[in-house]
């Protein structure tokens, strides 16, 4: 029994290493098949996900670069050095250039953020039931 635990825990990390590239499709016998994405709808998305994690990385720095920056009481020298840092960073470490986008279409308008899919699709995928705790409205 111990065994087959460890051999879990090993397969399972190797798994989300494996996940985090994205590269391939597996089978575990607990959990049935488990598709994983091995590409983007198009160069847009990928551009998007690049985005979101170099914003990621970036957040903690500047959000204390920003605290700095903004704040009235420090002496002016010490703003100007915070703000060049701010401009010393990527473009893309900025949050406000990240762009929702549906994930089965790349389509960057009508997105619901709850689900990360555009109206046309999710109103699809609602329709043939194929979203768990959706209905469609009837009266």
């Amino acid at each position: 029994m111990m065994f087959c635990r460890n051999f879990n825990t090993l397969t399972h990390a190797l798994y989300s290493r494996l996940f985090a590239a994205g590269q391939l499709m597996f089978r575990l016998p607990s959990e049935g098949i488990q598709h994983i994405r091995t590409y983007y709808v198009d160069w847009r998305m990928v551009r998007d996900v690049k985005r979101r994690q170099m914003a990621f990385e970036y957040a903690s720095e500047r959000l204390r670069t920003n605290a700095i920056r903004k704040n009235t009481i420090l002496p002016k020298e010490l703003q100007e050095i915070a703000d060049n840092e701010i401009a010393n960073m990527p473009r893309d470490s900025c949050p406000v250039r990240i762009r929702n986008r549906c994930i089965m279409t790349s389509r960057p308008r009508g997105v619901k953020r709850r689900w990360r899919l555009s109206r046309i699709v999710f109103r699809h995928l609602a329709d043939h039931n194929q979203m768990s705790g959706v209905q469609r409205a009837m009266w």
